[in-house]
């Protein structure tokens, strides 16, 4: 049998999957576990499951062609052979690709630390990820020297997958910026292309285009799906996919259906354009106010509604100009003994919420995604306005 995929628990411990090639295994069975760099090791498998639909169910033994979870195997891995002892044959293994992207990952700093989650220590961070490289094996990880976890893998959305789990099961902590991860072969720095495909209706069309230009996207087809949808196949860096998906759900009003998959390594092309205006920041701790809002839409969209907690370095908004703006969102109206007559009523856009994805893709260097049970908020890295300023001049000089 070929171990195809790893499960985990906390009660059975670590399962490995796969359907068997030829024979059968019972619960007792010795087995040899072959690994792929040629290392044996004799294991006995403890219980036997078959899937019957969605259910995972007990069995006393798994025949040929039967689908089955092994426990008792510890140290399987994807790729791996459990063969018969008295017959120790290794299947073709898998190869699993290496990963394209890193992001930063950490306990949450921001003022409203520990509220919202139960998870929220650098310890508890760890160990969950520990976990999951268990089974996740196209996922890697390392400890950098300033101290932060740093998590590889396979693209956006296989990263964004492992932090909305996170998030699912109660954890508290912030992110930063995805990273391309470039390799250097013969001397020259390389960097993943993707082919990129695109279904979206004609309507779309000409914007869909316009933006992947703007990512340096190359054309490779186009074809007319129906009357009235067509279907885009470009060649396109992984900077270039990074936030994309967001961003054609919104100029296709939700409609566009994108897939990517990995190519080949090509030579490290020029800096991309900034593709994201500058942000509206927050100057105080406080509570969002109609009054204090409404100056900060008159700049662009707002991300957070009247009557929610923000924090100073929170941001809160998106600018129309390249500069980041700080703003005061808290502000309230001052009450006066004088009568207003015919004054207008305040009038506020319905906020702009971004899932998670999105976050990432709309981040900067300097910039932090504070990820909750409850909240996603976008922040800087250095929350004071004064420590921010002195970091830009000290970067400068």
């Amino acid at each position: 049998m070929l171990v195809s995929t790893l499960d985990w628990d906390n009660f059975k411990g670590k399962y490995a999957i796969g359907r068997i090639k030829h024979g059968e295994i019972r619960v007792g069975s010795e087995v040899v576990l072959l690994t792929a760099d040629g290392k044996k090791e004799k294991a006995t498998v403890e219980k036997v499951f078959v899937n019957h639909g969605l259910k995972r169910i007990e069995a006393e033994v798994g025949v040929s062609g039967d689908i089955v979870s092994l426990t008792g195997i510890k140290n399987a891995g994807i790729g791996d052979t459990l063969a018969d002892p008295s017959k120790p044959e290794a299947l073709p293994t898998i190869k699993i690709e290496d990963p394209t992207l890193s992001i930063s990952i950490g306990p949450n700093t921001s003022p409203f630390m520990g509220k919202e989650g139960k998870f929220f220590t650098g310890r508890q961070i760890l160990e969950r990820i520990e976990r999951e490289l268990q089974t996740n094996v196209a996922m890697k990880f390392k400890i950098a020297e300033d101290g932060q976890y740093v998590l590889f893998g396979r693209g956006e959305l296989h990263l964004s997958v492992f932090l909305e789990t996170l998030r699912r099961e109660g954890f508290e902590l912030s992110v930063g910026k995805p990273k391309v991860i470039t390799k250097i072969i013969d001397g020259i720095e390389m960097e993943p292309i993707e082919e990129l495909t695109i279904d979206v209706d004609n309507k779309f069309l000409g914007a869909v285009k316009s933006e992947l230009g703007k990512r340096r996207g190359l054309l490779l087809s186009q074809e007319d799906l129906t009357t009235e949808s067509t279907r885009l196949v470009y060649n396109i860096t992984t900077r270039g996919v990074l936030g994309l998906r967001g961003i054609l759900l919104t100029i296709s009003k939700g409609t566009a259906i994108m897939s990517s998959m990995f190519l080949t390594y090509e030579k490290i092309g020029a800096p991309m354009q900034k593709l994201r205006k500058g942000v509206l920041i927050a100057t105080e701790t406080g509570k969002t106010a109609p009054y204090g809002l409404v100056p900060a839409q008159e700049k662009g969209p707002v991300f957070v509604p009247p009557q929610s907690m923000v924090y100073e370095g929170q941001i809160v908004g998106l600018n129309g100009r390249d500069e980041d703006l700080e703003i005061n969102v808290c502000k309230e109206k001052q009450l006066t003994n004088n009568r207003s007559v015919g004054e207008d009523p305040i009038v506020l856009d319905p906020p702009v919420i971004l899932s998670l994805e999105q976050c990432l893709g709309f981040l900067e260097d300097d910039e932090l995604l504070e990820i909750t049970p409850k909240s996603l908020r976008l922040r800087k890295k250095i929350l004071n306005k004064n420590e921010r300023q002195r970091s830009a001049r000290k970067q400068r000089s």
